[in-house]
């Protein structure tokens, strides 16, 4: 398990002590928790296109889904799971197999805490790790704090996709963003 607190990034949060939460590997044991967390974020905000709530069963599918090169990570304190990430297959065509995009999702409590910094700096280091190329972020217009989260872990602006989506009567632009990675 790694655990890395880099105290000198900028801040948008506060910072929560190393003892009080550690990320690891997820298990089908999370299950519940992660799809809480993630239905939490379908009904009440725009950080996934999703509009209806996914059940245990969607989630165990997605769970089995993933694997070595592809992992789900959780966020943990007081033995609660309260954040998860993950790398997804980009597409399921040959030539995208050294690419991957990326998911962070925080409980809602636990937001701004430096936790969703801690996933996605797992994830860049796992899929360095495992041998991918390519990393891809879609953000949703206004979340200003996971474009600069994502810029702070190497990532690049790529272009705006205008008006892509549709949630609580709005269209939403979503942000691309890019990690080239060294491997």
């Amino acid at each position: 398990m790694r655990v890395i607190l880099d105290v000198n990034q900028e801040k948008d949060f506060i910072l929560m002590n190393r003892e009080e939460f550690y990320i690891r590997e997820a298990s089908l044991a999370d299950i519940v928790a992660i799809a809480e967390i993630y239905n939490e974020s379908i009904l009440t905000d725009v950080a996934t296109f999703d509009t209806e709530a996914k059940s245990i069963e969607d989630r165990v599918n997605w769970f089995n889904a993933h694997d070595e090169k592809h992992p789900i990570f959780v966020a943990c304190t007081d033995n609660k799971v309260v954040g998860w990430s993950s790398l997804s297959l980009w597409s399921d065509r040959v030539a995208y197999n050294g690419t991957a995009e990326i998911s962070v999702y925080v409980d809602a409590n636990y937001r701004n805490m430096g936790i969703g910094g801690q996933l996605l700096e797992e994830l860049v280091y796992s899929a360095n790790s495992n041998g991918l190329h390519y990393l891809l972020s879609r953000i949703t217009m206004g979340n200003e704090k996971s474009i600069r989260m994502h810029k702070r872990y190497g990532f690049e602006t790529i272009g705006v996709m205008h008006e892509v989506g549709h949630k609580f009567g709005i269209y939403l632009d979503v942000t691309l963003m890019e990690k080239v990675l060294e491997s």
